[in-house]
């Protein structure tokens, strides 16, 4: 018998409404535009004011979730949550590559790289060109 502590989410809408609330943060804090904040109730006002995040990050998310970076990404494992998950770490993806362009990109391809599977590449050509000489020697006759 598998013992542990139950999930914090037992539906993807409910996690999905919270993820969507960290976007919508992490803009606000971009952009200053509070009025993107109007419409909201008092916990997720509460909530948005407890994140400091500009950009959008893999473990950011998580602290808002109410869990550790490995639980959200366990969350993966399940089935009901796996669209949910990936396209919340794609959005993260999609802001991290986006800064790829600026002056000061180490954290981000950091970033990239451990969280979402980016490598460094290098080509080598292994090709080599082989030439046959053919020798002819007085034996040869």
């Amino acid at each position: 018998m598998t013992m542990g502590r139950p999930p914090l989410y037992t539906n993807p809408e409910d996690m999905q409404r919270l993820i969507d609330l960290y976007f919508l943060t992490c803009k606000v804090h971009q952009t200053g535009e509070t009025d993107r904040l109007t419409g909201l109730d008092d916990e997720d006002l509460l909530t948005v004011n407890d994140i400091d995040d500009v950009i959008p990050t893999v473990s950011g998310l998580a602290y808002l979730l109410g869990m550790s970076t490995e639980a959200f990404r366990n969350y993966e494992q399940k089935d009901d949550f796996l669209a949910t998950v990936k396209k919340a770490k794609q959005r993260v993806e999609i802001s991290l590559e986006g800064r790829l362009g600026g002056n000061n990109v180490t954290g981000a391809i950091f970033n990239l790289k451990n969280n979402f599977g980016w490598k460094d590449k290098t080509e080598v050509d292994n090709t080599t060109t082989l030439t046959v000489v053919e020798l002819k020697t007085d034996f040869d006759e």
